[in-house]
């Protein structure tokens, strides 16, 4: 495993095992650690730090989302403004989130049955108690990617190609996502598997994503990549939610383009080039906040928004008594 480039968190890496990126901290005490593996990259472009190793591929989940809707843009959806940034969302099952959905599916004739999403709750814990003591049952809109799946098949039904098979590998929208990838990350797919919405999902190198999110914040203004970063910068509740990390962050500190993936993925890149993407090993997404706030400072960063993506507080009882703290 390689580690060179910087110094190293604490672990045992003679044992192969990722290095300690967080640590949890109750009353003093380190009572847990999370693993991973960190890479940022300079604003040329090359390797300036690196933990664990960034070179192994892994399934950026979400953090891919990007690159799909590029994807749907070369194949001639005509998006802009909230609607692109909804296709390259997680979105909270916020009211507003929703209601566009409902808007874009009925603008290409298409209703909430030709989404192929797993029925679900919203994903922000505020807005699935609230849908619930509305009544609300389980419902494929309000899963997180249903953007993305209604953006999917507005492409789809533009260009004339079979809605039913939208998440088919070999789907010739699929085959777009795949080359879009592989371009904007300059390396080829690693592994082939299927996404916790069903989508087709593409294994990356942790610097294979930093190079995509790079590619598309120095993008040409007007061309897909450029488009997609633009509409996300500009509407971050539509990729996030009110209460989520890749919101503030794309709201606080100008021109960063940010999205966290499931299985705590978080790939940020800054308007000048530089970029970071990262991996905990355990899928713990409560370690993502203080790595990524961590990392920002490293790389300069020094907005205030840090210590509120960094908070990441434990209780006992009404009282914190801890917290999850960067260990590098």
């Amino acid at each position: 495993m390689s580690i060179a480039l910087s110094t190293a968190p604490s672990g045992d890496l003679s044992s192969g095992r990722s290095p300690v990126l967080a640590e949890v901290v109750r009353s003093g005490f380190v009572e847990g650690v999370h693993r991973g593996s960190l890479v940022v990259l300079a604003a040329d472009g090359s390797v300036e730090r690196a933990w664990g190793d960034p070179a192994a591929p892994v399934f950026p989940r979400s953090s891919n989302k990007p690159m799909q809707a590029s994807a749907m843009l070369r194949a001639g959806l005509d998006l802009a403004g909230e609607r692109l940034a909804l296709a390259a969302a997680s979105h909270s099952g916020e009211t507003f989130h929703l209601d566009l959905v409902r808007t874009m599916l009925g603008e290409h004739g298409l209703t909430e049955d030709d989404l192929q999403t797993p029925p679900d709750l919203p994903l922000d814990p505020v807005e699935a108690e609230s849908y619930l003591a509305g009544g609300h049952g389980r419902a494929r809109i309000t899963m997180n990617c249903s953007g993305k799946h209604a953006a999917m098949l507005a492409a789809c039904a533009r260009n004339g190609w079979d809605l039913a098979s939208y998440l088919d590998p070999d789907h010739p929208l699929q085959v777009l996502v795949r080359e879009e990838v592989e371009s904007a990350a300059g390396e080829p797919v690693a592994a082939l598997g299927t996404d916790g919405c069903g989508a087709p999902l593409m294994a990356l190198s942790l610097t294979g994503l930093a190079r995509a999110f790079r590619a598309f914040v120095l993008a040409r203004p007007g061309t897909p990549r450029r488009r997609v970063a633009d509409a996300m910068r500009a509407h971050p509740e539509y990729v996030a939610g009110t209460r989520r990390p890749d919101t503030w962050l794309m709201r606080e500190i100008p021109g960063a383009l940010s999205k966290m993936g499931a299985e705590a993925v978080q790939a940020v890149a800054l308007p000048d080039g530089r970029a970071l993407a990262f991996k905990i090993d355990d899928g713990a997404t409560r370690a993502l906040g203080p790595v990524l706030a961590r990392t920002l400072a490293l790389m300069g960063e020094a907005s205030p928004v840090l210590d509120r993506i960094g908070a990441a507080p434990l209780l006992g009882g009404p009282t914190v008594v801890g917290g999850i703290r960067a260990a590098f």
